[in-house]
């Protein structure tokens, strides 16, 4: 296995794979959503830190994301299960389906 040598904000990877950030938030916000390891914990300040993936955890997610749009009802069943958010899965609901 290789050795991980960089990680991605989420930020970054939500507007590399055109997804809407608080949504691909509230994904990971849940470690056992991803595989470990994929998710990463990058510290910025005194108490403060950001959320990164490794290249694996942006495949998985993505691969995630693509499974789940299947169809509408699976969307949104995904939604319900993996966003704790009403306000974020009414948002993501109102997006054209990809």
């Amino acid at each position: 296995m290789a050795a991980t040598t960089y990680v991605c904000s989420i930020a970054h990877v939500a507007t590399r794979l055109g997804e809407d950030p608080e949504l691909l938030e509230a994904i990971v916000s849940n470690d056992d959503n991803l595989t470990y390891g994929n998710i990463v914990s990058v510290h910025v300040g005194h108490d403060d830190y950001i959320i990164a993936l490794t290249d694996d955890g942006i495949d998985e997610i993505r691969e995630m994301l693509a499974s789940a749009r299947v169809s509408v009802e699976e969307w949104h069943s995904f939604l319900e299960d993996f966003v704790a958010e009403p306000q974020i899965i009414a948002r993501v609901k109102d997006q054209p389906l990809r």
